[in-house]
């Protein structure tokens, strides 16, 4: 039954599962897949099947059930399985919860193209690629991605990318391609803004303190943290975030530096509520030539001033719009940080902050998705319909 106007824009959703292949883990760090996979849950039954843990116990596949329609699927696979082997367990897997399931019609939603080898043999209505990071740039990352990449950019019927600078990058690669750049839940970081209770491993940190919330891997820009830490002893430095692909033993190591380690989604406004500058510290290297880094406007919805090195999708527009300080080196994030402190009010900013913000959403961001997909959708029946005409 449709209960309103959103449910009538997207009624054709209710009748298709959507079946999402993911390189990254669900409870990993909550981004982009889990904003946009959860709205679709609220109209379609989602799959999100993720890479497989390979270990010694027994092979196994775990299901969660994340909501009433949202299933988390982990494949549990044996080591030292050769290459052919991981491709033919998981396509028996997929077949087997396909079955289990009941799953009859339903979209392909990829983020990764290293899961064309055991999906190939699939027929959704529909494949979406949802590409939000140029992962071939990616430490560890396949050297068969690119090609594997290509293959997907000829199978899919619509193509979303996640900023500006990777949409430049790939349109001229599909037809059919759009740049939805990072979204956010203004509810959730604004509540930030009045927030008084510190979490129990900040409080304690003196002021002034320089946040940072996000994965800690080869994107940081170590060398950038170690100098202004150093040279300023006083201001304290809180890092919140798994570390991953990096040894944790070559991150800076001072008194001043707090790594806090990953915090849930639910908890991140508490900690930012106490920050006096959120960061942006990313090396500027092959890694993050094309990321649009969602917490760019999760910081300004909670109302902080923000330092970023130029990212090109953290530059335009928000450094163009003097929303962000843009910094190349320790020297200029220092003189920023000075200004930010000695500031006595942000109205001003804050109001035009807000005012930029306005129009920006994960909601609305999934909406204009959905607009796209029931396009292709038309177009794709409307081109077997012809094609049996003319048979």
């Amino acid at each position: 039954m449709i209960k309103n106007i959103e449910d009538a824009s997207c009624a054709f959703l209710h009748k298709v599962d959507l079946v999402c292949f993911s390189h990254l883990r669900w409870g990993f760090v909550f981004q982009r897949p889990n904003h946009l996979l959860s709205r679709f849950s609220k109209h379609q039954r989602v799959f999100f099947i993720e890479e497989p843990i390979f270990h010694n116990d027994e092979e196994k596949v775990h299901i969660e059930n994340y909501n009433e329609n949202l299933y988390i699927v982990t494949p549990h696979l044996k080591h030292g399985l050769s290459e052919e082997e991981v491709i033919s367990k998981l396509k028996k897997i997929i077949k087997n919860l396909f079955t289990k399931m009941q799953v009859n019609r339903y979209f392909s939603w990829y983020y990764t193209p290293m899961a064309l080898p055991f999906t190939e043999d699939l027929t959704p209505e529909l494949v979406i690629y949802d590409c939000m990071d140029e992962l071939s740039a990616f430490k560890f990352a396949p050297p068969q991605l690119t090609i594997r990449e290509k293959e997907l950019f000829k199978k899919s019927d619509v193509v979303f990318t996640g900023g500006h600078s990777i949409y430049e990058s790939k349109k001229s690669q599909h037809h059919n391609i759009y740049a939805f750049p990072s979204s956010i839940d203004k509810n959730h970081f604004g509540s930030a803004r009045t927030l008084k209770n510190e979490p129990a491993d900040q409080k304690n940190i003196a002021g002034p303190r320089f946040g940072f919330f996000g994965v800690v891997d080869e994107r940081f820009d170590i060398e950038m943290l170690e100098k202004v830490a150093s040279a300023r002893p006083e201001w304290q430095f809180v890092i919140l975030g798994p570390i991953v692909k990096i040894d944790p033993a070559d991150l800076p190591q001072y008194d001043n530096i707090h790594y806090l380690g990953g915090k849930k989604y639910e908890e991140l406004p508490g900690y930012i509520a106490g920050w006096d500058i959120a960061t942006i510290p990313f090396a500027m290297n092959e890694s993050t030539k094309f990321i649009s880094p969602t917490k760019t406007p999760e910081y300004l919805a909670a109302g902080k001033p923000v330092i970023s090195t130029p990212i090109r999708d953290v530059v335009s527009p928000y450094g163009d719009h003097k929303l962000v300080h843009i910094v190349s080196n320790a020297e200029e994030f220092i003189a920023a940080a000075e200004i930010e402190l000695k500031k006595k009010s942000r109205k001003r900013w804050l109001k035009k902050v807000d005012e930029f913000l306005s129009g920006n959403s994960w909601d609305r961001t999934w909406s204009q998705m959905v607009r796209h997909i029931e396009e292709a959708m038309n177009k794709s029946v409307s081109t077997k319909v012809k094609e049996k005409l003319y048979v």
